[in-house]
């Protein structure tokens, strides 16, 4: 059994826990840290949008078409679906002459209750472009328009997010070499916004972030991809995440010292370069909305060397203040201290 990595507080008493799992490697493929079980296959859904980018980078359509840093940090993103987010995804799409309609990732609505409520009086209804993986699928259309060559765009795009066509073969092919993942022996689904999402251990996971906070392990082109990306992401960490998420907010402080991405279902991936570590967490009641991102925050205090405002910054989300609707404190959700004595090790 996975131990408590979080304990939900209700005044003086521990009302829930949640069990998980962790594993920190290097790059090297040696273990630092291990929590729980971290040979069983997970689905990383979208906590691995970083590594299914970089062909997007490595195949020189990036620079093809001149991807700015929003753009590309779209293209590891999990969005909001803020308007800044949509007019970012509609202007790669308009560089490639395309429109939302390339899109195969499906349409919802923002996450925002104010701006759902907002296209709802204007009689807006949403499209692709407010998906949170409208800026992934972007990269793969802009990394299908030079895997087109010389056929029609809009043909060849057709069918990208099934596993056979090109652009998804170059994607999965991406994934499985920066995690040494054979993905063909791998337990496979189907994602949310409809790509193939891949069984693969928290082992692995964290031996793909390691390398790819610093492209040790990774092809030439993989590598600059790699430093392409998180540069990106730095420079506009409000486009891999959005107003008040935990990964802009983290990374808005924290800069290049540290990329990390949430998935669905209790899953968090980060890149730690100073350390040339990785991180792979996954929580095993899927607990994304809260549970996950403590043992996030947790890590990144423990592991990183932090000044004042830093540090404040993590422990505010690591042991995170509950209030109701009224506003009156009633609990907190904090690391268990068997997660903080196992990172006091690393520091």
């Amino acid at each position: 059994m996975n131990p408590v990595l979080v304990d939900v507080w209700r005044g003086e008493w521990v009302e829930s826990q949640h069990r998980g799992s962790l594993a920190v490697v290097d790059a090297d493929g040696a273990l630092v840290l291990a929590l729980g079980d971290i040979e069983r296959p997970i689905y990383p859904r979208s906590a691995v949008k970083a590594l299914q980018a970089l062909p997007l980078v490595a195949s020189g359509a990036a620079a093809r078409f001149d991807l700015s840093d929003a753009e590309l940090a779209q293209a590891c993103a999990s969005l909001s679906g803020e308007p800044a987010h949509v007019a970012t995804s509609a202007g790669l799409l308009a560089k490639l002459g395309l429109d939302a309609d390339a899109l195969e990732c499906g349409a919802h609505w923002p996450r925002a209750e104010t701006q759902i409520a907002a296209m709802g009086a204007r009689g807006e209804t949403p499209t692709a472009l407010h998906n949170n993986c409208s800026g992934k699928h972007a990269g793969f259309v802009c990394l299908g328009c030079v895997l087109a060559g010389e056929q029609e765009r809009r043909a060849f795009l057709r069918g990208y997010v099934e596993p056979e066509h090109p652009v998804m073969r170059e994607v999965t092919a991406a994934l499985a070499a920066a995690t040494s993942t054979d993905l063909s022996r791998a337990p496979v689904g189907t994602d949310g916004c409809s790509i193939p999402t891949y069984g693969i251990p928290l082992r692995q996971l964290a031996l793909g972030f390691a390398r790819f906070g610093t492209g040790q392990g990774l092809s030439t082109d993989h590598a600059n991809a790699a430093r392409r990306l998180r540069q990106a992401v730095a420079a506009e960490p409000f486009h891999v995440a959005g107003t008040n998420r935990l990964d802009t907010v983290l990374m808005q402080q924290l800069g290049e010292r540290l990329f990390c991405k949430v998935g669905a279902e209790g899953v968090y991936c980060a890149a730690l370069p100073e350390r040339g570590w990785g991180l792979a967490i996954k929580m095993d009641d899927g607990n994304t909305a809260r549970a996950v991102e403590v043992v996030l925050a947790a890590c990144v205090q423990a592991l990183l060397r932090l000044n004042e405002t830093e540090h404040a910054l993590l422990q505010r989300h690591s042991d995170l203040a509950q209030r109701n609707w009224n506003g009156r404190p009633v609990g907190r959700l904090a690391a268990t201290p068997a997660l903080r004595s196992a990172l006091g090790t690393l520091a």
